[in-house]
């Protein structure tokens, strides 16, 4: 049995990172993105509780990251310190498409502006852990702003509170999940 200490502790996550959360992206329903900023400025981009693929027992057929005939995410190299040679995200580029068996196509975006530093490779093998931990093993990317304005990226995304209020007007409004 765990002591008091153990059960009352907090996750990494919930630690070393603050969430931010951008929700309906590009209007469509319950399509949200969670950025966890680390006090360093580095993001990571994981999907929100409430994103469908999180849902219903989804399962997921493939995670792809070439996002067009001359993008790949996962062509993505750096180097050095300043992390020289990243793909420059906006806020609504696509990071990659993940299909769904009941035939449904999700695209993940970035949420932030930013130099991509790295993808998850480990979900292309084990999509699993996508649903099974979004925030930890089944991060999307991992994004560095730029330093003059790691302040002010997160203008535009939700606090946890206010995700929070989000979620708890669509469920008084449709008692059906998204």
């Amino acid at each position: 049995m765990a002591t008091e200490d153990q059960q009352g502790a907090p996750s990494v996550v919930d630690r070393y990172y603050t969430r931010w959360y951008k929700t309906d992206l590009k209007s469509k329903p319950c399509e949200d993105h969670c950025v966890l900023q680390h006090s360093n400025r580095i993001c990571i981009i994981t999907l929100a509780e409430s994103h469908p693929i999180l849902q219903n027992g989804r399962q997921i057929k493939s995670i792809n990251y070439q996002i067009s005939a001359n993008c790949s995410r996962l062509q993505n190299k750096v180097s050095g310190k300043s992390k020289r040679g990243g793909q420059f995200l906006t806020e609504l580029a696509p990071l990659c498409r993940i299909a769904c068996t009941d035939g449904e196509e999700y695209t993940v975006f970035s949420c932030i502006r930013g130099r991509l530093l790295e993808v998850n490779e480990d979900i292309l093998t084990n999509p699993s852990l996508l649903q099974e931990k979004p925030s930890t093993e089944g991060y999307i990317a991992v994004v560095l702003p730029k330093f003059e304005e790691s302040k002010s990226v997160t203008q535009g995304l939700l606090t946890q509170t206010e995700y929070e209020d989000i979620l708890s007007k669509r469920r008084s409004t449709n008692p059906e999940p998204c």
